[in-house]
């Protein structure tokens, strides 16, 4: 619990783990290594994350959570691990493999991994990976599938006001 402080990932000089040669040489190598692992050293959270810009805001549903029942406003991306139900206007959604979207969401960009069940309106891009399954009423700017995706519905290309519009029952990469 010591650990845990406020000064928890702040490195500082441990003299426990430091094995001097001489007593005169001790305190230099400590400050200079210290120093540089401080500053050399990427903090584990930033290195496991796609990078967000300052300024961002990202939503992560982690694995076995269920979100149901909300409106999900002022997220720039969404991340989509376990299962969600609810509306969305947003930047980016990422669905995860095991992750299950139902509902109704205006994005840019849409990778999709796993489920989508809805509406679906993508602005610019629509990606749905080899494991991904999109159905509803699905509108896309572009639209990329990968060899084993599905996509399922009313499908319409373009997001504007007269779209060409396409029923289909069942369209596979």
């Amino acid at each position: 619990m010591a650990l845990q402080s406020p000064f928890f990932n702040k490195r500082e000089p441990d003299a426990y783990n430091q094995r001097p040669t001489s007593p005169n040489t001790a305190a230099t190598p400590t400050t200079g290594s210290a120093t540089t692992a401080a500053t050399s050293v990427p903090s584990t959270p930033a290195a496991n994350t796609a990078p967000v810009k300052e300024g961002e805001s990202k939503l992560t549903v982690g694995p076995n959570i269920k979100l149901k029942g909300v409106e999900i406003t002022d997220c720039d991306t969404l991340v989509v691990e376990g299962s969600v139900e609810a509306t969305m206007d947003s930047r980016v959604i990422q669905i995860s493999e095991r992750g299950s979207f139902k509902g109704s969401a205006e994005i840019d960009i849409a990778e999709i991994h796993g489920q989508f069940e809805g509406n679906l309106t993508v602005r610019q891009k629509l990606v749905i990976y080899a494991t991904g399954k999109v159905t509803g009423h699905v509108r896309y700017g572009k639209v990329v599938i990968e060899e084993g995706g599905q996509l399922s519905g009313e499908i319409e290309s373009g997001t504007n006001s007269r779209p060409a519009v396409a029923a289909v029952r069942s369209l596979a990469g």
